[in-house]
């Protein structure tokens, strides 16, 4: 699969997402080493503690069902349009959370493509987006 491809999951993704509050829609597309996509979107919380991104809620699924090895995610995001869609401006990169939470699972060289709404992509490694990663 193409990154292309990656971020089109991930744009239909926003349309799910749960963000009555921020009102800042964000989707995931997680590109597993067997090829499979797992795909997520931010589920907000009146509490906010409990709220999940949509990039943990990718990589929980894909865990969840004994998937432990990834190569890519796609990543877009945005605020709610007036009409009620979900307008892609800028890239959108994943919080300090997601970043750690990648490195529990991805090598340094795991590649993150973000996505703004002109239908640019920059692609980073996991390492340059956090280059001094907590691990055991």
């Amino acid at each position: 699969m193409n990154y292309d491809e990656l971020v089109k999951k991930a744009i239909e993704m926003t349309e799910r997402s749960y963000a009555p509050y921020s009102h800042f829609h964000v989707g995931a597309a997680l590109l597993d080493k067997n090829g499979n996509v797992w795909t997520g979107c931010n589920i907000e919380n009146a509490a906010y503690g409990p709220s999940n991104c949509a990039e943990r809620t990718a990589v929980f699924k894909a865990v969840s069902e004994g998937v432990r090895e990834f190569a890519a995610i796609a990543i877009v995001g945005g605020p709610e349009a007036q009409d009620g869609s979900v307008a892609i401006q800028d890239f959108c990169p994943p919080c300090g959370v997601c970043r750690q939470v990648l490195s529990e699972f991805c090598d340094r060289d795991f590649k993150i493509v973000l996505a703004n709404g002109k239908g640019e992509q920059k692609v980073f490694t996991l390492a340059q987006l956090l280059p001094e990663s907590f691990s055991l």
